[in-house]
């Protein structure tokens, strides 16, 4: 199959980064939901921080992924690194957001230790290496959009 043919990087990039964010947020929020605790359960600690940290998070997430899906073939394996960069951008940002929006260093670690004991953080690396997979599997089968049967030409 020509490459001419194939979803452009740009958009299965597109693609996959609001598939992350999406299955992050879901994720997270049934996660909350059956165990009846808090996403972020520090005192102290507003939304804003934690919103925005799963923002900086998709765009690590894309910007990782980005050179991947480039790629003619790429492989599985580079879902490692997109994931981890994911989840490490979503710790990193959460705790200097916390302490730009007035939270403090203390509060900020306490917020990013409660992540990376809980769920929170295999959440975000789980989303993460599903949509980076689903986005390298599309490009390795070089998946097209459908088309009915009367939008082909006519073999005649």
């Amino acid at each position: 199959m020509a490459d001419d043919q194939r979803m452009a990087p740009a958009v299965l990039l597109a693609f996959a980064a609001v598939g992350y964010g999406a299955l992050a947020i879901c994720i997270t929020g049934f996660a909350s939901l059956i165990t009846d605790t808090d996403v972020i359960a520090v005192p102290g600690l507003g939304p804003v921080p934690g919103a925005l940290a799963v923002l900086v998070s998709v765009l690590a997430f894309a910007a990782a992924l980005w050179p991947v899906v480039r790629l003619a073939r790429p492989a599985f394996t580079a879902v490692i690194p997109v994931a981890l960069a994911a989840a490490l951008a979503h710790l990193v940002a959460l705790w200097m957001l916390a302490v730009v929006f007035g939270a403090g260093a203390a509060t900020a670690t306490a917020a990013v230790a409660s992540v990376v004991t809980g769920w929170t953080a295999p959440a975000f690396l789980a989303a993460a290496a599903l949509a980076a997979w689903g986005a390298i599997a599309v490009r390795r089968t070089a998946a097209r959009p459908p088309h009915w049967p009367w939008e082909h030409p006519d073999p005649d």
